[in-house]
């Protein structure tokens, strides 16, 4: 098969019109910048906090609509065992973590002017704490490069018979050109190119699938063995409550990622947060209705009657790049193309928020708070650009490893569940919270996980909950595992932090081996300003943000 020589001109313009959007904006921040006086830092990571409100509806959408929730998506729909009920879930988990970010956690962390979400463990558990959750947080976003770029790189190379490797790396070169130049601005302005591009393609893909004559009506399939097996999916009653674990997982873990608490600090108050929050959680539904359809279309098509020819994909182990194979041989070869634009589009949205919130964690949290607070307002953006331009390249090397890298992103999203999640939550709402039990909390969430086993990392359970049931040589833990590690955590913090406020304040335990200060929480010692905050203003907001467990 040659190149597809008109793909790759469409491409390029494509990339060029987002790198002309990027460099327009970055234009756009400088002049901003001059006009308000803000700090580097500031306009770099947050945009000088004057996101609007169309603007960021758009960038917090985009955070989510990425190359690995398009292909995703696509693929569990065409997928047998999974299929609608098992994407409806994912979809509907997605937009509950963006009404949960409006109505919990958008007015709290805005109001507060914080630089990132771990801005409030820098304040009141100290450096050593925060610097472990930040490695969990980095760990996150790098993880997060390689597997939205991977959808991409799968992608192109199936419809332009382009190399993998190529195709990814000029991606990521265009995301972190332009992410350099203008930060969340290019980031947040290229979000909303990209977004009107993603729904646009999907659409004009979908009719052509559909009505491709080897293609069954869904309507017929979804609930028939036909060609294939009913797309509905299938949920048996012992997976009830893995099901439920997934939910939450996926639901409250995505409160646990930097790349959403970077668009609500970015807004230019608290109730255009909640907004962009709010109207994500809409849209998110929105853009999953075409994946929805095409993927329909991959389960029901006779694909011995097309130019892929016969077993299936699924039969061919390649159910992960179907919506390409998709594109390719249900569409004409112009459409085709513009589902390739549809994925770059998706890939680069999410590329360009993991990098920059990333760079946003490793300067604010890391290197101005911790390795060099002396650190002068012109060092700082060289920072964020060296942090971006390594992220971006450590992120993009790692998709040599594609099934690693999937293991590894798996086991991230289960650590921002489990680990980060309950300590976010805690630091915000509890006042009793200290760093005795935000260590015990890690430590607890961390051992109940491990020894519950990981079939991924090939770790067999010690910990056997109820359901627990060896098939085909391998323990399959039917309990909600991951719900208990993060409930556990939770209780561990709380427990933990009131056993050890009690024996320093009683006089149980001597001041000197109060480490984290528990008695310095409750006196009034001025704490370090982050993000322009004091302790001064935190009172001002203290009642209203946390909540006092005695």
């Amino acid at each position: 098969m040659a190149v597809n020589v008109p793909g790759v001109i469409v491409m390029v313009v494509f990339y060029l019109l987002v790198l002309g959007t990027g460099i327009w904006a970055s234009f756009k921040s400088r002049r901003k910048q001059k006009e308000s006086g803000a700090t580097g830092m500031e306009m770099v990571l947050l945009g000088n906090r004057s996101i609007n409100v169309v603007v960021g509806v758009f960038t917090m959408t985009a955070t989510w609509v990425g190359g690995g929730f398009i292909t995703g998506t696509v693929e569990m729909v065409y997928t047998p065992s999974m299929g609608l009920t098992w994407t409806l879930v994912l979809l509907i988990a997605y937009s509950t973590t963006f009404v949960l970010g409006g109505l919990v956690f958008a007015k709290p962390m805005r109001d507060r002017n914080f630089v990132t979400m771990l801005d409030p463990f820098q304040i009141k558990y100290g450096n050593v704490m925060t610097t472990a959750l930040s490695l969990v947080s980095l760990f996150i976003d790098v993880i997060w490069v390689p597997t939205t770029l991977m959808g991409l790189g799968g992608t192109m190379s199936v419809v332009l018979d382009l190399p993998f490797s190529l195709c990814i790396w000029i991606s990521a070169a265009v995301v972190i050109t332009y992410t350099l130049m203008g930060g969340l601005y290019s980031v947040a302005y290229t979000d909303v190119i990209q977004l009107v591009l993603i729904f646009c393609s999907l659409w004009v893909c979908v009719p052509f699938a559909l009505t491709n004559p080897s293609t069954l009506d869904i309507s017929q399939t979804l609930m028939n063995n036909t060609l294939n097996a009913p797309w509905i999916g299938q949920l048996e009653m012992k997976n009830i409550w893995i099901m439920i674990d997934d939910f939450l997982n996926f639901a409250l873990g995505g409160l646990a990622c930097q790349v959403v608490f970077q668009r609500i600090l970015s807004a230019s108050s608290s109730t255009t947060a909640k907004i962009s929050c709010f109207s994500a959680a809409f849209f998110i539904l929105v853009f999953g209705v075409p994946l929805i359809l095409l993927g329909a279309a991959a389960s029901s098509t006779d694909w011995n009657q097309t130019t892929y020819g016969s077993p299936s994909p699924y039969e061919r182990g390649e159910a992960a790049i179907v919506l390409p194979i998709t594109l390719q041989h249900l569409t004409p070869t112009f459409i085709s193309i513009i589902g390739i634009g549809c994925v770059a589009a998706a890939a680069m949205s999410s590329g360009d928020s993991a990098l920059l919130s990333a760079a946003s964690v490793f300067t604010s949290n890391i290197y101005k708070n911790i390795l060099r607070p002396q650190a002068s307002q012109r060092e700082i953006p060289w920072v964020i650009r060296a942090s971006v331009v390594v992220v971006g390249v450590v992120g993009t090397s790692l998709t040599y490893f594609r099934n690693s890298v999937i293991v590894f992103w798996f086991f991230g999203s289960e650590m921002g569940y489990i680990i980060v999640f309950p300590q976010l939550f805690c630091v915000l709402f509890f006042n009793i919270s200290n760093g005795y039990g935000a260590i015990m909390g890690v430590l607890v969430a961390f051992m109940l996980k491990l020894l519950s086993g990981n079939p991924l990392l090939g770790l067999e359970p010690v910990l056997h909950f109820p359901g627990c049931t060896l098939e085909d040589g391998v323990y399959v833990q039917y309990a909600p595992v991951r719900t208990i590690s993060m409930l556990s955590s939770f209780a561990a913090i709380l427990l933990f932090s009131y056993l050890a406020s009690v024996l320093f304040n009683k006089g149980v335990l001597p001041e000197k081996w109060d480490v984290f200060k528990v008695k310095a929480q409750h006196s009034p010692v001025p704490l370090s300003p982050v993000g322009g905050v004091t302790e001064e203003d935190e009172g001002k907001t203290e009642d209203q943000n946390l909540c006092e467990v005695s």
